[in-house]
């Protein structure tokens, strides 16, 4: 595929996108990937990484092995992805603390977009469809039920192990790599080896992350190739089922210590916004939440329109 340098500035934004979904609990990586039509070539491109790819590079060279393995498009996106995540990090974690509200609200918008979009991929709704959405759903709802794991756990084998599953969620649309640790009790820690360049963590995280996604992407590649109508459904539940996850206004049921010693919230309940007044005595900014939820809807309609137009030509 022949790419201009404005093509691979345009893949290194959304690699950009990616990674600041990917930092957020709630929001997929892949999901951005699937509503900027380059999803499917991103599982093909990870799938290229194979024996034949070896054999290539043995046989005709480092040149024909890059070309057979996509490495322009993998090292366009995947230097957006590294930018986003190490610069952004610290500003989301912030974020978090400070304007939960507004930056749920944003991303509310996002997903809400990004189930029309991805939901209007699928060709036939039948029963299986049906059953496979209504699935999905429930599954990924129950997931966002869970309490967080417990933080204090930053050995080398569960860093490992971490990566290895989160990267797995990054990369399907629906399911949120960042909350994979939260539930794992990885996150923080893997926020803080960021912001402190703990490389070694890092390192360890990053291994299992690469061991972790060529495995899967094999799996995800075979699911579109035989059952795509289904997977999409599927896919589509779970992007619905997650919306209580990152529905900006939350009751704290229960706090726990993090590994700083700091009050975090263990378990939490969506309400509505005026309950939340009432029980938090905190603004709702219920104005500003539901123009940054336009926002972000906003942002996936435009990238949808940007990435067809692309395609057309």
């Amino acid at each position: 595929m022949n790419r201009s340098l404005f093509d691979y500035l345009l893949i290194t934004f959304k690699g950009l996108a990616m990674g600041a979904a990917d930092v957020v609990p709630g929001v997929s990586g892949g999901t951005i990937a699937f509503i900027s039509g380059i999803y499917e070539e991103l599982i093909t491109s990870i799938n290229n990484i194979n024996l034949d790819l070896f054999k290539t590079l043995k046989k005709d060279g480092i040149k024909a092995a890059w070309t057979q393995l996509n490495g322009n498009f993998l090292l366009a996106l995947m230097l957006g992805i590294g930018i986003s995540i190490l610069s952004l990090a610290k500003l989301i974690k912030s974020l978090l603390e400070t304007e939960p509200v507004l930056l749920w609200a944003f991303f509310f918008g996002l997903v809400i977009a990004s189930i029309l979009f991805i939901g209007k991929q699928i060709e036939n709704w039948n029963l299986k469809t049906i059953l496979g959405f209504t699935l999905g759903a429930i599954v990924a709802y129950y997931i966002t039920t869970l309490p967080g794991g417990d933080e204090s756990m930053t050995s080398a084998w569960f860093m490992f192990l971490a990566g290895a599953l989160a990267i797995c969620a990054m990369i399907l649309p629906g399911i949120s790599g960042a909350f994979i640790l939260v539930l794992l009790g990885a996150y923080q820690p893997v926020l803080t080896a960021i912001d402190n360049k703990d490389f070694q963590t890092i390192a360890i995280f990053a291994v299992g992350a690469i061991v972790g996604l060529l495995s899967f992407s094999k799996f995800l590649k075979w699911l579109f190739n035989n059952y795509k109508n289904l997977t999409l459904a599927v896919l589509t539940g779970f992007i619905l089922g997650s919306l209580n996850k990152i529905w900006p206004w939350k009751e704290v049921l229960t706090t726990r210590l993090d590994s700083h010693g700091k009050e975090v919230p263990f378990l939490e309940k969506s309400i509505l916004p005026n309950t939340f007044e009432t029980i938090t005595q905190k603004d709702p900014q219920l104005l500003l939440a539901i123009v940054l939820m336009v926002v972000g809807f906003l942002t996936i309609f435009i990238m949808e329109k940007f990435a067809t137009r692309k395609n057309k030509n």
